[in-house]
């Protein structure tokens, strides 16, 4: 029977256009592919081991005319709305008090500041308080998919994997996740909704 729910962040709560940072600096700079460097930079940067001024920096580094205003733009530029319906939702089983809720997020200081920025902080600290604990990985010093990160909530928490279902709209998240006995639900942005949670086929704390 689930006990705890995790969610994740992005494309669940929150849209996301995951190739708009690329676009934006491919039509300014000249067109490119993320490098596995850039890859690690910005594992990195999730992980709280890079500040943001070392983050632009690197950036910087590769794209020498642009402005640190430029860069940050760019990369903030995948980060889209919270849709009423979905912090109605999760506010109403926040309210109910039958799970515990939690957030578990691959995110950074950049996406969070402009979130907060964007939304504004009363409809932000609306969708904080929903959850009993809210993990940022740039704060905890942790990202899915490592397992690591999953055995750190789990631990931190003492739960069950088996009464604990985690929510995540990447696959690679769900099997790390499904590979230490946690229930789990790959909601699919577009075909899925996170407020259809109940109608998945799960054994719900009644």
């Amino acid at each position: 029977m689930i006990q705890n729910i995790i969610f994740d962040f992005g494309d669940v709560f929150i849209n996301l256009n995951k190739t708009e940072t690329v676009a934006r600096l491919s039509k300014k700079f000249g067109a490119f592919e993320l490098s596995e460097e850039m890859i690690a930079k910005n594992d990195a940067y999730e992980m709280g081991l890079l500040t943001t001024e070392e983050f632009v920096a690197y950036y910087q580094s590769i794209f020498p005319t642009a402005t640190e205003s430029e860069l940050i733009d760019a990369w903030n530029a995948i980060m889209l709305d919270i849709p009423e319906h979905r912090l109605e939702f999760i506010e109403a089983l926040a309210a109910e008090k039958k799970y515990k809720l939690f957030l578990l997020s691959n995110t950074n200081d950049l996406h969070i500041e402009y979130t907060i920025k964007t939304f504004g902080e009363e409809k932000w600290n609306r969708f904080k308080a929903c959850f009993d604990v809210f993990y940022l990985s740039y704060e905890i010093n942790f990202r899915k998919p490592n397992a690591d990160i999953f055995e750190f909530v789990l631990n931190e928490n003492n739960l069950n994997p088996a009464e604990t279902l985690f929510i995540d709209d990447t696959l690679e998240h769900i099997e790390t996740a499904k590979s230490l006995g946690i229930q789990t639900w790959n909601l699919i942005p577009g075909t899925n909704d996170i407020t259809e949670l109940f109608d998945q086929p799960f054994d719900f704390k009644k």
